[in-house]
């Protein structure tokens, strides 16, 4: 356990984001979302072995039995928390840890806007933080919460499969609930959550149908329910969404999403020019345009809506790459590679703009 250990800080002091452990190949860190070998004794079987028998919680060790995989989280004193999954290759043990920071990154930190703050002081509604894998949702999200936190005396209930950041009660009561370990599944905590009185409920991913029928309850009853949901922009999120029902409920659903929905934001990671990263923001909000077109099923429209709607907080992801060019913090060559319509971005970066989505929505 040293040496694992010793891997795991020289992970953290040199900034590594996850460090991957394979039977018989290399240690690797990700850093700055490069793959970068390490100098560092090639796990063995045995090793593995051990390693995988001491880190499992004691909870969980009948279903790796069965099912060969599990997340869960690992601390370690002095070092710090990590994001774990266990899984088998060519029936071998491997290791992905993602670093979960102890301190919840505030607002400035992490580059968040202004808008980012207004939304999670909503009172009720369903708040999705949207993206790929790795795209920051999880830190954006716990600084949502750390946010309401220091300001709003708030009965706050997370489920999480695993706790990642561990908050402590501020202005806020807060219960954190993991899966396998607090509870026996997201859809169990899900069913008795509003007896536990919460103003706001955090559930770390949108899942299926099941999840998103107790969120959007939640919000008809006036709570504030924020998630993470798998897509590559605002848009996309609520079609993704749909894709959760049954043909013959889709409409009955949007009509309630249409209802319930307050925000997505969506986001993805860039290179800085001074070497580190930085979000770039798709925002959407459900203003009376656009609960419309998701009433009226025009959702290839709300791309147009997101673009004419800055005065409302609205953000395309061409707008927010075009701001941090401008603001000297990314070049334009990662923007345009980030970009969801980069033809338009680089006419853009040559001072020609085009009112494409008041077209569209007229």
């Amino acid at each position: 356990m040293e040496l694992f250990h010793k891997i795991l800080k020289a992970a953290v002091e040199g900034g590594a984001s996850d460090v991957h452990l394979k039977i018989d190949a290399p240690v690797v860190f990700r850093i700055n979302r490069q793959l970068i070998t390490v100098d560092a004794p090639i796990p063995t079987q045995e090793w593995m072995e051990e390693i995988v028998a001491q880190i499992t919680p004691q909870h969980l060790k009948k279903r790796l039995e069965a099912e060969r995989e599990i997340d869960f989280s690992y601390y370690v004193p002095g070092i710090g928390r990590f994001r774990t999954n266990l899984f088998q290759q060519r029936g071998q043990w491997c290791l992905a840890m993602r670093y979960v920071k102890t301190q919840v990154p505030s607002f400035e930190e992490l580059g968040l806007l202004p808008q980012i703050k207004r939304i999670a002081e909503s009172p009720r509604g369903i708040v999705l933080v949207a993206g790929s894998t790795g795209c920051g949702k999880s830190t954006t999200l716990a600084a949502m919460i750390e946010h309401i936190n220091a300001n709003f005396r708030k009965h706050i209930i997370t489920l999480e499969d695993p706790i990642e950041y561990v908050f402590e009660d501020n202005q806020c009561i807060i219960e954190q609930r993991e899966v396998g370990l607090d509870t026996l599944s997201f859809h169990h905590a899900l069913k008795h959550v509003l007896r536990q009185d919460p103003d706001i409920i955090m559930i770390g991913e949108m899942r299926d149908a099941i999840s998103f029928t107790a969120a959007m309850s939640a919000a008809d009853t006036g709570h504030l329910v924020l998630s993470t949901l798998h897509t590559t922009n605002a848009a996309q999120s609520i079609s993704r969404i749909l894709d959760f029902f049954k043909a013959e409920e889709r409409e009955q659903i949007r009509r309630q999403l249409a209802g319930t929905l307050q925000a997505v934001i969506c986001q993805r990671m860039c290179n800085t020019i001074a070497g580190g990263m930085t979000p770039a923001f798709e925002i959407l909000i459900n203003t009376p345009t656009v609960r419309k077109l998701i009433e009226e099923n025009r959702l290839d429209k709300l791309p147009a809506a997101i673009e004419t709607g800055t005065d409302d907080g609205m953000l395309t992801f061409n707008q927010s790459l075009f701001q941090l060019v401008r603001d000297g913090i990314i070049t334009e060559k990662e923007a345009l590679s980030k970009a969801s319509n980069p033809q338009a971005l680089e006419m853009n970066f040559k001072g020609i703009f085009l009112d494409e989505g008041r077209r569209i929505l007229g």
